[in-house]
């Protein structure tokens, strides 16, 4: 169980995510709420009660706009940090985070950042069964070797657990995984296929491109915002029977490493002894 207080950490992202929402209006760019946020917004109106993060999803002509001029778009304090406009970010999705804020995930990563919304960006993707696995086996395979990359190696002592992430370590570079994975998502994106994926949900993030559709207004937190065209099919290829609670042994949250309402994360001084001995 977290021990930080979720709602006031729930209120500070919906600012991030009413930011995200205006400059989008503003800039003509099309967003949706996403995976538990979606969830959220149809069977709570707002977060589900133990959510900690927000989810959006941007079809990638409109992610790679707000990639490409967020730094601009955005007001302070909020920061755009993907891949393409920081070599230090570990992640093929974006993240959208208040910079007058420290946020560490987990013990054992290497990221630091704000507390954050998610941007997941929204591929073309084949029909052919045979070519979503082979797609989605390679995804996870450079998913994979960048999450090791990142981790501390000894994070389950110094036996054979360590050999693997030592050995990405000597063997990748995480701007050359990154590259992988964008490719990777772009690789069916020359044409605008029946169906997109959300690569974070694997197979289940397959879906026909007409339930996302237009963006259809939804209530969260009191605020009009961006949900899927399509909630039903949506939601349940995702959870099933969605407007089911579930049992609070499922109720997961978080449970950050480190959380600071008041410190920038560019001022935090990281001790973590794995990030100054790369063995």
């Amino acid at each position: 169980m977290a021990t930080y207080d979720i709602r006031t950490l729930q209120l500070r992202i919906l600012d991030i995510l009413l930011a995200i929402d205006k400059v989008c209006r503003e800039h003509g760019l099309r967003y949706y709420l996403a995976a538990g946020t979606m969830l959220g917004a149809m069977r709570h109106q707002g977060f589900i009660p133990w959510d900690d993060d927000v989810d959006i999803a941007m079809p990638r002509k409109d992610y790679d706009q707000l990639m490409q001029y967020g730094k601009q778009w955005m007001p302070q304090p909020y920061e755009v940090l993907c891949a393409e406009n920081n070599l230090d970010y570990p992640s093929d999705f974006a993240k959208i985070i208040d910079a007058s804020t420290t946020l560490i995930e987990r013990a054992h990563h290497s990221y630091i950042g704000g507390i954050y919304v998610d941007v997941f960006p929204l591929d073309s993707i084949t029909s052919d069964s045979l070519k979503q696995t082979i797609h989605l086996f390679r995804y996870s395979f450079w998913k994979k070797a960048l999450y090791l990359l990142c981790r501390d190696p000894y994070k389950h002592g110094r036996g054979p657990s360590c050999w693997l992430p030592l050995l990405c370590r000597k063997i990748f570079t995480k701007h050359g995984i990154l590259r992988q994975l964008l490719l990777l998502q772009k690789a069916y994106d020359k044409d605008e296929t029946p169906l997109v994926i959300d690569h974070d949900f694997g197979r289940r993030g397959i879906m026909p491109r007409q339930i996302f559709g237009t963006p259809r207004n939804v209530t969260f937190e009191g605020h009009t915002l961006s949900g899927v065209e399509q909630v039903h099919p949506y939601l349940h290829q995702l959870y099933g029977d969605y407007m089911v609670i579930p049992p609070e042994s499922q109720q997961r949250q978080h449970n950050f490493f480190y959380l600071d309402y008041n410190l920038p994360y560019k001022d935090y001084h990281d001790t973590r002894d794995f990030l100054h001995k790369r063995k």
